[in-house]
């Protein structure tokens, strides 16, 4: 059997000269099953399927610069931004745009949803709080901040549906609202004694809060 010089040349010498030292029968044998695994060679990747690797390499690369890139935009804070102060402020001015035009549907609807994001606000600063308590002090502060703030914008919308539910002649609807506000407000701050005020007009109290002689409302969060 004739091997091509190719062949011969991509073999080591120091293998060559063991084969030329063997029987015929064995230097075949050898050769063949070099030349056999000299051919089972990885095939190259396709100019297509490189050029979608490379492609896939550049948009990854991209994808770890635009953090770094857009660190300034702080997105959450936006206005257009739902998950936000702003945004859920927006949602109950365009509540209260609704009940000046008698559409409390509309009105109910957007103080349920400013309240929800007021309450999802409130909840997430609590347990960032809650998380940076013993470790950094300054974060955890302003944290618990954001709670109380986000909290009472949570229940002033609260406020302002009962009273939508009321115009509505749905007491039903109003008083369990009213009785949140309450309990986490309390009775002797501003938002609270209103909230009693309504129980006590609606007939589900009978008893006046403040009552003559009694210190005034609170407004400290």
């Amino acid at each position: 059997m004739v091997f091509s010089k190719p062949f011969y040349t991509s073999v080591m010498p120091s293998v060559v000269t063991t084969l030329f030292a063997l029987s015929g029968a064995t230097a075949l044998t050898l050769l063949r099953t070099a030349s056999v695994q000299a051919q089972t060679v990885t095939p190259a990747l396709a100019p297509a399927e490189l050029s979608s690797v490379m492609s896939v390499d550049a948009q990854n690369a991209q994808l770890a610069q635009a953090p770094a890139e857009n660190q300034e935009l702080r997105p959450l804070s936006q206005d257009g931004n739902l998950l936000s102060v702003s945004g859920g402020q927006r949602l109950m001015q365009e509540a209260g745009a609704a009940v000046s035009s008698q559409n409390y549907d509309l009105a109910i609807q957007r103080l349920q949803q400013a309240r929800q994001v007021f309450n999802q606000l409130s909840g997430f600063y609590q347990e960032l709080a809650a998380s940076f308590s013993g470790i950094d002090t300054r974060i955890s502060d302003s944290q618990r901040q954001q709670a109380a703030s986000t909290a009472q914008l949570r229940d002033e919308a609260t406020y302002q549906l009962a009273l939508v539910h009321r115009a509505q002649n749905k007491p039903e609807l109003a008083v369990p609202l009213l009785v949140q506000i309450i309990r986490s407000q309390n009775p002797t701050r501003d938002l609270g004694q209103r909230a009693y005020q309504q129980l006590f007009e609606l007939g589900f109290v009978d008893s006046p809060y403040p009552r003559a002689g009694q210190p005034t409302s609170s407004t400290t969060p």
